[in-house]
């Protein structure tokens, strides 16, 4: 009777053990899946359309896949057009645009 409660106990222990590395294993594989994926650097690409029919000007069977992993042809968006954004000229476009406020507040009166 003692044997059989071991036993049971013992099988009863495996099993929880069994399930609990089994959802380890299948967490840690689902992460660095994830971590691959967040490789693809489609959207970051200035050929990226983000469109479902046609994701890439370039290489439209590779986009946003594994494939695109390492593409050659990848080029970074940039955010602004560096040379016709001249930071020096702001300043002058700010009292630019006061004076013709001025003139036409003037005008108005």
């Amino acid at each position: 009777m003692l044997l059989a409660k071991i036993v049971c106990a013992f099988f009863a222990w495996s099993i929880v053990i069994l399930s609990i590395a089994s959802v380890w294993f299948s967490w840690e594989k689902g992460r660095k899946h994830l971590q691959r994926l967040h490789q693809i650097p489609c959207n970051r690409c200035v050929f990226f359309t983000n469109n479902y029919r046609l994701k890439c000007t370039v290489n439209p069977i590779k986009a946003c896949s594994e494939e695109a992993i390492n593409c050659i042809d990848f080029e970074p968006k940039v955010k602004t057009c560096h040379s016709c954004h001249n930071s020096s000229k702001i300043p002058f476009l700010k009292f630019l645009s006061k004076i013709l406020l001025v003139k036409n507040l003037r005008e108005k009166i």
